[in-house]
């Protein structure tokens, strides 16, 4: 893995190289094992806490950890193309726009003892902007490549906290082209809830059930690409104890080998329907 600055990593993705770095400030990485037509992305998946805002901080690390996304970059990591943020949400959030990425209070919950000072907003922020940057760069490339791009937008969520059943896979589609894409969305649930999963566990899945898809990320792609899809796929933290913090790998490892050939073959029907 190559340590590049963010105009580097652009540069490289301009000359359609394969490479795999990380930003030179660690913020986030990106992978390209080749230009393929989709790209696997996991904004939420940094637990990373620059030292600096440490004792200002209110939340414990478990805290931090519980509101983040652990493992969803794991889940895809074997795909051609996954870039994912490594700095915690609670340092900026990449699923919120500029102005609202850096909290002031998070989960009921001042965030600040004292009110963060602006040269650490603007470090947050800029951090932010060179992420973006980089996601125009590439979704640009991939597009220029093929004509289109389906984008595989991982999350997860806590599911102890809702006080009904809710399902293993929620996939948000509020603000994609139901005329266009809806058959697309509707064919990626299926495939979800037809996941074999360890423990027991039954692969649920639902359109709009407990998250709408309105993260900054997918509306950013989508506002700037008339020819890219963007799936927002949470899955429920069935693969941890969201009480104690513990993973559980063979659960993450049966996403993951499920994901080798989902991912494929809804690229594969996406691609036979564009235009």
């Amino acid at each position: 893995m190559l340590k590049l600055s963010v105009s580097h990593i652009i540069e490289k993705i301009e000359r359609q190289e394969a490479f795999e770095a990380v930003a030179e400030d660690y913020s986030f990485s990106l992978k390209i094992d080749s230009y393929a037509p989709y790209i696997c992305a996991a904004v939420h998946d940094g637990h990373q806490f620059r030292k600096s805002l440490w004792e200002n901080c209110t939340h414990t690390e478990y805290e931090r950890w519980y509101e983040e996304d652990p493992c969803t970059r794991e889940m895809v990591q074997d795909h051609p193309i996954v870039i994912a943020g490594r700095d915690s949400r609670f340092e900026y959030d990449l699923n919120r726009a500029p102005e609202a990425a850096v909290y002031t209070d998070a989960w009921g919950k001042t965030l600040w003892k004292v009110p963060l000072p602006d040269t650490e907003r603007e470090l947050s922020l800029k951090k932010h902007n060179n992420f973006y940057r980089v996601v125009r760069a590439l979704v640009g490339q991939i597009e220029k490549i093929h004509g289109t791009a389906l984008v595989f937008d991982m999350h997860s969520y806590n599911y102890r906290r809702w006080e009904r059943e809710v399902p293993v896979w929620n996939l948000g589609t509020a603000n994609i082209d139901e005329k266009r894409f809806g058959a697309l969305a509707e064919s990626w649930r299926r495939q979800l809830g037809e996941m074999n999963l360890p423990n027991g566990i039954v692969s649920t899945s639902k359109i709009n059930d407990t998250f709408q898809g309105n993260g900054y990320f997918l509306k950013y792609i989508t506002h700037t690409f008339e020819n890219t899809l963007v799936l927002a796929t949470e899955i429920s933290k069935i693969y941890c104890d969201e009480l104690s913090g513990m993973i559980y790998p063979e659960v993450v490892r049966s996403v993951a080998s499920y994901f080798m050939d989902a991912m494929p073959r809804q690229v594969d029907e996406f691609l036979s329907k564009k235009g």
